[in-house]
C-alpha cells in the first residue's frame, strides 16, 4: 500500500501524530484507541508496509517510530496542487468581499 493510501484512514493518522513525538510501544498505542489491539497492530502494519513508520523490538516490546521520508515525498507531490487550491480559494475571497461591498451599498452581487 502506498503512503496515500495508508494515510486515508484515520486511526491511521491519529497513530502518525502520536509517533511524531517519538518512538512509542505498539501495546501503548493501543491503549489509547477504543479498539482491539488486534486491530491497531493492523493499522501499524499498514503503516509499516507503506514505509511510514519503522518497529524495533526490545526484550518482548515492539516500539514504533515515525519514518517522515515518506511524507516528505507526499508534500512535495502536493505541493503543486497546494499553490493551485491558494489561487483559487484567494479569488474566492475577492468575490466573496465583493459581493459584501455591493451588498452595504445597496447594489446587486
Amino acid at each position: 500500500m502506498n503512503a496515500l493510501a495508508a494515510i486515508a484512514d484515520p486511526t491511521r493518522r491519529e497513530l502518525l501524530e502520536l509517533l511524531a513525538a517519538g518512538e512509542i510501544a505498539a501495546g501503548d498505542l493501543a491503549d489509547r484507541f477504543p479498539v482491539s489491539r488486534p486491530a491497531i497492530s493492523r493499522h501499524l502494519r499498514v503503516l509499516r508496509e507503506a514505509g511510514l513508520v519503522r518497529s524495533r523490538t526490545e526484550g518482548r516490546r515492539r516500539l514504533y517510530a515515525l519514518d517522515p521520508a515518506p511524507l516528505r515525498e507526499l508534500d512535495a507531490w502536493l505541493e503543486p496542487y497546494r499553490d493551485l487550491w491558494a489561487q483559487r480559494l484567494d479569488a474566492l475571497d475577492t468575490e466573496l468581499a465583493r459581493g459584501r461591498r455591493a451588498r452595504r451599498i445597496g447594489e446587486p452581487a
